[in-house]
């Protein structure tokens, strides 16, 4: 074999290689069905709202909703006292409202974990922490590892990360799922949540596709948005993410939870989100365990409803 058959064969293998490793995210993707219409998906979301939304209107619903918020603060004024009062808020919710069930989590900046570690007298409620450069993930991985590792180490129980929004823009599916597996690694049991910033991606097929490849990379949890972008969280973007949710259940035998987050607004907003939940994926993920409502407002809306009369206790 002379020198240049040598160099074709090298080549060759060469290409053979860099294809298996760019088809396993696209062997992942091709399990599922991407390809869908926005215009379907929103006929799909509006008839759902239609038929099953107003049942869903109860006081035990409510209840239930409240206990899925993860209670967040993350405001670039906040500050240990503020936190700190924040989060006894959530310890007084315990005396005040003995009958009902708490908050899901709270959800704070990684430096603040430790206040609230310190701070936090509730039983069951989680610390979360926002990390891995969020809002907008633009930071080194290396960043992101200690960022995440420091969250842990000074009591968060949660970690939620916004995955590469850019990179998977660009096709860049390795580099995106490589990081969500790094950071779920340093995660070990604890929940990693990967915010996809649906209102970002544009379309259902890439929503479907981001949310998949974040479960497959070893999300707990998917998330709709920061907060920080628009539009947020959107009853479509939802649904997109349930089918995911259920058709990777389906295949894999995992179950993923979901979490809407950013501009919900009105308890008609919650009630919105658990309906597609309910429709979607069914009583199975009808626990804090698989569905939270990223908010702060909320609290006291739903408080308000529940008990029938104005509350502004958070």
């Amino acid at each position: 074999m002379n020198h240049n058959e040598h160099h074709e064969c090298d080549h060759h293998h060469n290409q053979e290689e860099m294809e298996m490793q760019m088809d396993k995210y696209h062997l992942a993707l091709s399990k599922y069905n991407t390809t869908l219409s926005d215009e379907e998906i929103q006929a799909e979301t509006a008839s759902i709202l239609e038929k099953h939304l107003e049942e869903n209107n109860t006081l035990e619903v409510k209840k239930f909703l409240f206990h899925c918020i993860d209670l967040t603060t993350l405001k670039c004024t906040d500050s240990e006292q503020s936190v700190m009062k924040f989060t006894q808020h959530v310890n007084e919710f315990v005396d005040a409202y003995p009958n009902l069930d708490n908050v899901a989590a709270i959800c704070v900046y990684p430096n603040m974990a430790e206040i609230v570690n310190d701070t936090l007298e509730a039983d069951n409620v989680n610390i979360a922490c926002v990390s891995g450069g969020f809002p907008s993930s633009q930071t080194f991985t290396e960043v992101k590892v200690a960022e995440t590792a420091m969250a842990l180490h000074t009591g968060a129980d949660e970690i939620d990360i916004v995955m590469q929004v850019g990179k998977f823009l660009s096709g860049e599916y390795e580099e995106v799922c490589d990081e969500i597996e790094e950071l779920k690694e340093i995660c070990g049991d604890k929940h990693l949540k990967v915010i996809l910033e649906t209102g970002a991606l544009a379309n259902a097929t890439n929503i479907k596709k981001a949310s998949i490849l974040s479960m497959y990379s070893g999300a707990d949890f998917i998330k709709t948005s920061t907060g920080k972008e628009k539009p947020a969280a959107t009853p479509e973007a939802a649904l997109v993410m349930c089918k995911a949710i259920k058709e990777y259940f389906l295949e894999t035998g995992r179950k993923v939870g979901f979490k809407p987050a950013g501009g919900l607004n009105t308890v008609h907003d919650a009630l919105v989100y658990y309906t597609i939940v309910k429709e979607t994926l069914g009583k199975e993920w009808l626990s804090n365990e698989y569905f939270r409502l990223g908010t702060s407002r909320l609290a006291n809306l739903l408080l308000s409803d529940i008990v029938g009369k104005e509350v502004k206790f958070f």
